[in-house]
């Protein structure tokens, strides 16, 4: 709290370099809230208050007074000393106002007041950094996922060593039971993967040789040899938090509102007590007047309004993070929990992204084989979703040359001194294979057809089955108030048959990547799309907020997203944005309160209806309320168990 509410802050540990897995321990704070040093503080500030009030009451009161100056003293301990270097350095802050207060009510000969100030506002200011703190602790615990020692293999002999001493090609042995250290590959053996604590999602995925293996997984099943790819200190794991702890410093609109108000109002409520002070003095007693001037300080103080935002945002990113989503910041905090509309992308977001081919047709006696070995030889330099369908379905990958891209569709070459083309029915004329290639896409398929010299070698059919999940996520938006949109560059065909199966009434096809993004800006709504990150980048980018979809292990979609939702689960995006909606509520409530809370002390403090002590008791009062409220934020369930259809 203190000047940090009202000044610039200093560099947090942990938002540069990123932290190894044994070097966060360093960094935690108190794990109990009686640990917290702010309140040792308060407690023994008040403590002595008591014992001066009693000394005052039945002993000698100028022994009392002694001791209740004591306990200002004690009280102040928390912010003075931090506000005086601040104020040395040109910075004024909450901690300079309320610095200027008790050492007014000191020299008032107001010492239980000043006492009473100094006790409050170290509560308030522990009860704050324990929040931040447990939240960054909650966050580096996930490092903690990363074992103390790794087994790996060394000229065949089994050695235990730090995660950090790990080197790139290395072979881990990860017996049943124990967490990867750090990301790698599969290179022997099959067994069952636990990602629950990184993705959210409780379901185990298979592994075998080839399977990518990130840092936290838990092996469910036999042991495995894995092959490290990158250090510890460089993992999914790491780079998560690393990404998160930036995003909790990140501002959004209403923490830059708050902060426009609190800036300055600082100086502006320095300014207003001085005048209150000096024009009570000429009009009245100067005694009285210096008092309710210190009144003034205290109670337009905006501690409470400066942390009313970032306290929510730093609980809301940090507890997301621990259920599988990366939401990068206050502003994406924001803008998610004003989303009134979702379009998703149809591949890898609405289906399984596991595409196979289901059917290859030819005009007259053509051979399957000459259909598949053809597309094979373009789509083996592609890196197209349907391209590992086509590519799984043949044995024979020809040589193709000057294979080149168009963007949404298709790709062209030669082959065999042949001139080559494979793409949508629109671009490559089907030809005789019209009817075919209707029924194929009425079967929900996404239908490509081969060109060879100019005319049609034959056509096919790929299907990517719909997530099971899907129908429901749609129900869960609409009770949201939430409008769905599927675009795709899929046909309309295809994509009308996805979309009656998912409950999607607003359908958009056969679009390129630069019309998907000129379709999400035109809506005139706050609209989140939701893709894979990398090929739907320009609409993700233009969207008021891009959701990448299944972002563990993949570093475009997790470093350019505003939200990243980390397991393949799409039943995550309806529990973020109704959390995110409940998170700004928060943030609202808690600036309309810190602005209520002033706009109603500052009258009463001036026309002498409260005094210091009743002042400092409510203006405390409401920093804890925000604080209190703001931490709601962090409650976040977790998804049920299991999918739809598992």
């Amino acid at each position: 709290m203190a000047d940090e509410c009202c000044a610039p802050r200093e560099e947090q540990p942990g938002t540069r370099d990123q932290p190894g897995p044994r070097d966060h321990a360093e960094q935690r704070g108190p794990r109990r809230l009686w640990q917290v040093r702010e309140l040792h503080v308060a407690a023994v500030a008040a403590l002595l208050l008591v014992a001066g009030w009693l000394i005052s009451t039945w002993g000698d009161e100028r022994v009392g007074a002694v001791v209740e100056l004591a306990a200002a003293v004690v009280g102040a301990a928390t912010f003075a000393p931090r506000a005086v270097r601040a104020l040395l350095r040109g910075r004024i802050g909450v901690g300079t106002l309320m610095t200027i207060a008790a050492v007014g009510a000191v020299a008032l000969g107001q010492f239980a007041e000043a006492a009473m100030l100094g006790v409050l506002f170290s509560v308030a200011e522990g009860l704050e950094h324990h929040a931040v703190r447990r939240t960054r602790d909650g966050l580096r615990a996930l490092l903690d996922l990363v074992p103390p020692n790794v087994t790996v293999l060394r000229d065949g002999v089994q050695v235990a060593v730090p995660p950090e001493q790990i080197a790139v090609g290395e072979v881990m042995l990860v017996r049943p039971g124990e967490r990867a250290a750090t990301d790698g590959i599969v290179r022997s053996g099959r067994t069952t993967l636990d990602l629950s604590a990184i993705t959210g999602e409780s379901m185990p995925v298979e592994a075998g040789p080839g399977t990518p293996v990130h840092a936290g997984a838990i092996n469910g099943g036999g042991a495995v040899e894995v092959e490290v790819t990158v250090p510890a200190s460089d993992s999914s794991l790491a780079r998560i938090v690393h990404i998160v702890e930036e995003a909790q410093d990140r501002r959004g609109r209403g923490q830059r509102l708050a902060d426009r108000i609190a800036r300055p109002l600082v100086p502006a409520i320095m300014v207003l007590s001085a005048v209150v002070g000096v024009l009570g003095a000429l009009l009245g007693d100067p005694s009285v007047w210096v008092e309710r001037a210190l009144v003034v300080l205290v109670a337009a103080s905006p501690c409470a309004l400066a942390i009313s935002v970032p306290l929510t945002v730093v609980a809301f990113v940090g507890a997301a993070s621990r259920h599988g989503v990366l939401v990068k910041g206050g502003s994406a905090l924001e803008e998610l929990g004003r989303v009134d509309t979702v379009a998703l992308d149809k591949t890898g977001t609405l289906t399984r992204n596991e595409p196979e081919v289901i059917d290859v047709v030819t005009p007259g006696n053509g051979r399957r084989e000459d259909v598949l070995a053809v597309a094979a030889a373009l789509e083996a330099r592609s890196e197209h979703p349907l391209a590992r369908a086509i590519l799984g379905a043949t044995d024979a990958v020809p040589d193709a040359e000057d294979v080149t891209a168009v963007p949404g569709r298709g790709l062209r070459g030669r082959q065999a001194g042949r001139r080559v083309r494979l793409g949508k029915p629109g671009w490559v004329d089907p030809g005789s294979l019209r009817a075919e290639v209707t029924r194929l896409q009425s079967l929900g398929a996404t239908v490509v057809v081969v060109e060879v010299d100019g005319a049609v070698l034959g056509a096919i059919a790929v299907r990517d089955e719909p997530r099971p999940e899907v129908p429901e996520v749609v129900a869960r938006l609409g009770r949201l108030g939430i409008e769905t949109v599927m675009v795709t560059g899929d046909n309309r065909v295809t994509a009308g048959a996805l979309a009656d199966r998912a409950g999607i009434r607003e359908v958009h096809a056969e679009l390129l990547p630069e019309d998907k993004a000129a379709l999400v800006s035109r809506r005139g709504r706050t609209v989140a799309m939701v893709g894979d990150g990398v090929n739907d980048a320009p609409a993700l980018a233009t969207a008021e907020v891009g959701i990448a979809m299944g972002a563990v292990g993949t570093d475009v979609a997790i470093e350019t997203a505003d939200v990243a939702l980390m397991g393949e689960d799409l039943r995550h995006l309806p529990h973020v944005l109704r959390h995110a909606r409940r998170a700004r509520r928060i943030m609202l409530g808690n600036v309309a309160l810190s602005l209520g809370i002033i706009a109603v002390l500052v009258p009463l403090a001036v026309s002498g209806a409260l005094g210091l002590a009743s002042v400092v008791f409510v203006h405390e009062l409401a920093e804890v309320l925000v604080i209190l409220n703001a931490v709601r934020a962090a409650r976040i369930t977790p998804l049920p168990a299991g999918r739809v259809g598992d």
